[in-house]
């Protein structure tokens, strides 16, 4: 349970705040590249952070994002004119490029010297992996970009898609690091088997629930180069234990794990504002992307949900109860709701309203990689605020951490288990790899 303060510096990521700084600190994703789809294409409004931007591609391709707001009178830069490498304000001509510099000023005879000592607030892009990425802070403390491994694969094979969510994003990232939920809010009501869509994509080792449960939370949380690595075990038919590390990288990346064979989940969820967020949901492999999957992910309704036209809101939304089918919730599924991150969404949507009152929470050992996460948050931020900048950022090698599991023998210590767990997740993984199996390890 956090306090009311604590919960206000950790969900509060407005410009200025402890969150928002630290949040500042990172390159982060604030649009699909499709959204420019070329030179000079159309200006694209966007919020982030709670700043109101533009994001344009000028003449040579390059992605700008920019205030919202001309500096000379406050006009809107949507309505500008993108040509000849800069975005122009149609109000008095005023013309700037994807830096930020004033490069035309013509309603003025001073003009050509006065543009010197005009800017327009802009921050540095970078097209990766089927994204246009921005960093928001300061610019002498610009890191390096982070090494995710799937930013530099074959277009075809990464899908990414975005959709808005009407939360803050903390308590919306919080479920892809709540392990029990999954044995309930996903399941079907015949002991998941065949009937359970999830299955197609998944190959989800069977356990019962209880067992499962009773497993939770054994290692929990560790510390991490670009954040925390979770580590928990799981006990196998003949004695063994699957264990499982899975990074958490600051300040918002969330590596969910196994989508498919070969086929891997990243998710990431943008501050909009402190009630609403851009949820970026990826699926990446060193293989193309099977046509069949792509097909899913486009259509089929479960992976992703289908969209209202012209918009990033899914058709079944926080306004609508997620068209929950309560006589498929009676008979089928544990929810009733179609969409599989949709069941997660309506839980998040509806935590105590858009910024969950963790003051009333009452949390259990299954909780202990959300305690961890807010911990880590909440430490960091503070120690920016007192002058002490996050490392995490300039350890762009320990974003390419991943998920890994390891077998080891049933006397296997809490150490050791957590420890082969860990290494093999920060191993280079340049294409598929089989599940290792560990050496006995004696107690």
């Amino acid at each position: 349970m956090l306090t009311r303060e604590e919960n206000e510096l950790v969900t509060n990521t407005n410009k200025g705040t402890p969150m928002g700084e630290l949040f500042r600190r990172f390159w982060l994703p604030v649009a699909l590249a499709s959204e420019l789809p070329g030179p000079d294409c159309d200006p694209v409004r966007q919020r982030v952070l709670g700043e109101d931007l533009i994001l344009f591609r000028d003449s040579s391709g390059r992605p700008g994002l920019v205030d919202a707001y001309c500096p000379h009178r406050g006009a809107p830069m949507f309505f500008g004119r993108n040509e000849e490498n800069g975005l122009r304000c149609v109000y008095h001509g005023w013309k700037f490029d994807v830096e930020g510099s004033c490069v035309h000023l013509p309603n003025a005879p001073e003009g050509e010297t006065f543009k010197q000592k005009v800017r327009i607030d802009a921050y540095p892009c970078v097209e990766k992996g089927k994204l246009i990425w921005a960093y928001m802070g300061p610019r002498d403390k610009q890191p390096p970009f982070p090494a995710f491994e799937w930013c530099d694969l074959p277009a075809e094979n990464v899908y990414v898609s975005k959709f808005r969510l009407e939360c803050n994003y903390l308590q919306a990232m919080e479920g892809d690091y709540d392990p029990s939920h999954g044995m309930f809010l996903h399941t079907t009501l015949d002991q998941n088997q065949d009937s359970n869509p999830g299955n197609r994509f998944t190959n989800p080792l069977t356990q019962n629930r209880q067992l499962t449960l009773n497993s939770i939370g054994r290692f929990g949380p560790v510390e991490s180069d670009s954040g925390l690595m979770f580590v928990g075990a799981r006990p196998l038919p003949d004695g063994r234990q699957l264990v499982n590390a899975s990074p958490w990288m600051m300040p918002i990346f969330c590596t969910a794990g196994i989508a498919g064979p070969d086929i891997f989940s990243s998710n990431m969820r943008i501050p909009i504002e402190n009630e609403s967020l851009m949820f970026y949901r990826l699926r990446w492999s060193h293989q193309p992307i099977p046509a069949k999957d792509i097909a899913e992910y486009s259509w089929g309704g479960y992976v992703y949900p289908e969209m209202i036209p012209g918009t990033w809101k899914s058709k079944d939304n926080v306004f609508n109860d997620y068209g929950i089918d309560r006589v498929a919730q009676r008979n089928f599924s544990y929810t009733g709701i179609k969409t599989f991150p949709l069941q997660d969404i309506a839980m998040m949507e509806n935590q105590w309203g858009p910024i969950a009152e963790r003051t009333k929470e009452h949390l259990t050992s299954a909780d202990v990689h959300i305690i961890g996460v807010r911990r880590k948050l909440i430490r960091t931020a503070r120690a920016l605020m007192e002058g002490t900048e996050p490392a995490e950022p300039w350890r762009p090698e320990a974003f390419a951490f991943h998920t890994a599991s390891v077998v080891v023998g049933p006397d296997a210590s809490v150490e050791e288990a957590t420890a082969q767990a860990i290494a093999r997740a920060k191993e280079p993984r340049l294409g598929p790899r089989p599940l290792v199996v560990a050496q006995p390890i004696k107690a």
